[in-house]
């Protein structure tokens, strides 16, 4: 193991922490805050042993292997989430330690559960920081990271591997780098037109961006404790839906798409399939609803659209509380917090293209009980799945259930109820935010003791790294073996 170079990397990006922190001191200093001194100190306390880090392993060996790249890729969330706890503490906006270092992995990992009962009154310069956490988090800190990779001469391929663990790493370019600064570059156009389109909608420049940053990232954190239910403007709303669902897609495909390649979107089969999962839930609550409430039509397809475009993008946004519809309505809502964006989007949860996998090797297996002797590969795109990543797929989704139901069982020990564990864990591995029962859209997870917030906290890294980056940490193999 070349710990010189997980060391160097890991100093690299605390220098980039300290950078996105000095930005927020600019919105502070810009908007008058009282939290501009927090930002410098926090900024200092990051770049010093980041500083000292890259210096002392100036002459480290340039390789980085694949366990080299997993270490660094852990590593680096979970000092990212401790050092950016520091602006809450320092400016008291969240003065207990634990609850701000929940906050932060909640940010960077684009959860979006929040301990926070009232932000509205927090300074502008905090609530920056914290739709920054959403926007670094969603693409990637690493992937952010090979955008600069050949200034500092360090290979990146075990990195983006590690940070993308999807069911295949799609590269634009032949060159990392090349492909990470083009999926970045789609981030920052798509966050800038939406920005543009939530002003022109009657939202301030601030609160723009700020929801930009979170959409984009499928974060959820919002700048009002009421969420978007805020701005009860329909275009408000059907602007953030279009974008959530713009997120939830292949970064590569918008790639494509914005070059004029339609046709490679809508002949792709994971967009397909989550356009029809959206289409179908969508229709099954907006019918419910007008079965149940006495709500106009548009209002209930609406609210039926955004809710579901929010949990299956892993956004959490919320424009109303979906505990107080039927039980056979968010239970709806609780399915697709099994679902989760594409691959290659900034979206969590179990993935699409794993769902449609799943689904399709469970038929295709009935089809070999009737024929034995025939030979029915899983296609998808057109193209036969290696046996080796259909047992990747039911690896993953045996792994994802085990982890939900033994941590459901073992929050229920702090929080005794077991609508609030089943909804808390879902939502923390899912990156989800909003869950059920005591944690659901109209409230925070600020009542949860402070062994269940660290626990929780463990579960969104896991779930943004998709298990296998931070389990395999976990086998003594990884550390053994040459």
């Amino acid at each position: 193991m070349n710990l010189k170079i997980v060391i160097r990397v890991t100093g690299l990006l605390l220098l980039v922490e300290g950078a996105a922190m000095l930005v927020s001191l600019l919105v502070s200093l810009a908007t008058g805050g009282s939290d501009a001194a927090a930002f410098v100190w926090s900024a200092l306390i990051c770049t010093v042993p980041g500083a000292a880090a890259v210096l002392l392993t100036a002459r480290a060996p340039q390789t980085i292997t694949r366990r080299e790249g997993f270490l660094i890729v852990a590593l680096v969330w979970l000092i990212f989430s401790l050092f950016g706890a520091l602006p809450y503490v320092i400016s008291g906006s969240i003065p207990r330690y634990t609850d701000a270092f929940f906050e932060t992995m909640s940010g960077f990992t684009t959860t979006g559960a929040s301990i926070v009962d009232l932000i509205d009154p927090f300074p502008r310069g905090i609530l920056f920081w914290r739709a920054l956490t959403h926007w670094l988090g969603g693409m990637g800190i690493i992937v952010l990271f090979l955008t600069m990779m050949p200034a500092f001469g360090i290979g990146g391929l075990q990195l983006y591997d590690a940070e993308v663990p999807g069911l295949s790493v799609e590269k634009i370019s032949p060159r990392i780098h090349q492909t990470a600064r083009i999926v970045w570059g789609v981030y920052v156009l798509l966050t800038f037109l939406q920005t543009l389109l939530l002003m022109f909608g009657g939202m301030s420049l601030f609160d723009s961006v700020c929801h930009a940053f979170a959409t984009m990232a499928t974060g959820g954190f919002s700048t009002k404790q009421a969420s978007i239910a805020f701005w009860p403007s329909p275009y408000i709303q059907y602007v953030i839906t279009l974008f959530m669902f713009l997120a939830g897609t292949n970064f590569t495909l918008l790639y494509f798409a914005g070059k004029g390649h339609f046709s490679r979107m809508f002949r792709d089969e994971e967009f397909k399939y989550y356009f029809l999962f959206v289409l179908g839930f969508t229709i099954l609550i907006f019918s419910g609803l007008l079965i149940d409430t006495l709500m106009p039509a548009e209002q209930a397809f609406r609210d039926a659209l955004f809710t579901v475009v929010s949990i299956i993008t892993t956004t959490g946004f919320a424009t109303t509380d979906y505990l107080k519809w039927s039980p056979v309505l968010y239970m709806l809502i609780f399915i697709l917090f099994f679902f989760g964006g594409s691959t290659g989007s900034t979206g969590g949860g179990v993935k699409i293209m794993r769902i449609v996998l799943l689904l399709k090797n469970s038929y295709y297996e009935l089809r070999r009980i009737i024929h034995p002797s025939g030979v029915i590969p899983v296609r998808f795109n057109r193209h036969a799945i290696e046996p080796r990543i259909i047992s990747n797929v039911l690896a993953f989704f045996m792994f994802y259930l085990m982890v939900f139901f033994v941590s459901t069982l073992f929050l229920m020990i702090f929080v005794g109820d077991m609508d609030t564990s089943m909804g808390a864990v879902a939502s923390c591995l899912g990156n989800i935010g909003p869950g059920l029962g005591s944690v659901g859209p109209a409230f925070t997870y600020s009542h949860i003791p402070d062994a269940g917030k660290w626990f929780l906290s463990f579960l969104m890294m896991l779930g943004r790294l998709e298990l296998f980056t931070v389990l395999v940490l976990f086998t003594p193999s990884f550390w053994t073996e040459q």
